[in-house]
């Protein structure tokens, strides 16, 4: 026959019917009070049973008990819970507590920061500050680079109150601002500043030529500009047999005209893709740049003229249901 895993727990039950039929004539409350169990503890290194030590403190009360039995005028009590963790050394329920106190919000990692800039902003609201005028000049991220960056639904109206805290702190004397706010404006900066970069320079080849690349709509246009007498070749033809229409023509060589250069550059343009007006709007920005590199000294008088500045309108696409893109069909009613 096996014998059984748990001495302990079979002794506890002897003697939970041995003690039965003794108080079988008690009162009900007694009969509670002697059943009374707690909950079972195992020590390392020791096998024990807390029925058992329960039903033994019972047994001392009762008439007959053994003459080393512990008598006391007060009436005994089984141990409770409270009682046996105590004796027992055993670690209190404790509730996992989350690690941040925005744990339960919808936007946790932003709610987080922001909570960090406003401290900042109270704590150091007291330093220097440099004007807006001499203030670095920082690209701060979008709302839909936060978005993205944090996985977050951030909503406009608290992140443009955190941005405003955030261009305040920014304004603090470098020389005083301390590390901790530089580390919390990190999180908001973009990774590529716009104001820091710098176009490539053109150069100028060992035949004298400068290329210039422009764009407009649908259509793209390279030019080489050249020192010579004010010739104009487009995709191999002239100028007038090219472009039918005298407008397109004159915005082609804008930039020779408006600083009167003309006749001391040759042009050879290629341009591909649009119509007639997006080529002429593109070799006009192709021409400029090549012009620039020649003399860096005309840039302000083509951009007064409007001739560096890249023009980004384009045709709005068609809609499904609309004629056009924006007009819709004729609705009648009968």
């Amino acid at each position: 026959m096996m014998a059984s895993p748990t001495p302990g727990l079979t002794a506890a039950l002897r003697g939970v019917s041995k003690t039965l039929r003794r108080t079988s004539g008690q009162p009900l409350e007694q009969h509670f009070q002697t059943l009374r169990l707690g909950p079972a503890a195992v020590v390392p290194g020791r096998r024990r049973c807390m029925a058992t030590e329960t039903i033994e403190t019972t047994r001392s009360d009762q008439p007959g008990a053994p003459a080393n039995a512990k008598s006391d005028d007060r009436p005994q009590r089984a141990p409770s819970n409270t009682d046996l963790l105590q004796r027992y050394n055993f670690p209190k329920h404790a509730r996992p507590l989350p690690v941040s106190r925005s744990y339960f919000c919808r936007t946790p990692t932003f709610t987080d920061r922001y909570i960090k800039i406003h401290k900042l902003s109270v704590a150091y609201d007291h330093l220097p500050r440099n004007s807006l005028q001499h203030a670095e000049r920082v690209s701060w991220k979008s709302l839909d680079d936060v978005k993205q960056s944090f996985a977050e639904p951030v909503k406009a109206t608290d992140y443009a109150d955190c941005l405003r805290l955030i261009k305040v702190l920014h304004r603090i004397l470098p020389s005083l601002c301390p590390p901790e706010v530089t580390e919390a404006l990190q999180d908001f900066r973009r990774d590529t500043q716009d104001n820091r970069n710098v176009a490539n320079p053109i150069p100028v080849d060992p035949h004298g030529r400068a290329l210039g690349v422009g764009r407009r709509k649908s259509s793209t246009a390279s030019a080489f500009v050249v020192e010579g007498d004010g010739q104009v070749l487009v995709n191999g033809k002239s100028l007038v047999d090219y472009f039918g229409r005298v407008h397109d023509r004159e915005s082609a060589i804008w930039a020779l005209h408006s600083t009167d250069r003309i006749s001391k550059y040759n042009v050879w343009a290629r341009v591909q893709g649009g119509g007639t007006t997006g080529q002429a709007e593109a070799l006009t920005l192709a021409i400029a740049k090549a012009l620039i590199t020649h003399e860096p000294a005309l840039k302000p008088a083509l951009r007064r003229a409007g001739c560096i500045t890249r023009d980004p309108r384009t045709v709005e696409r068609k809609k499904h249901g609309h004629v056009k893109a924006r007009k819709s069909p004729t609705w009648v009613k009968r």
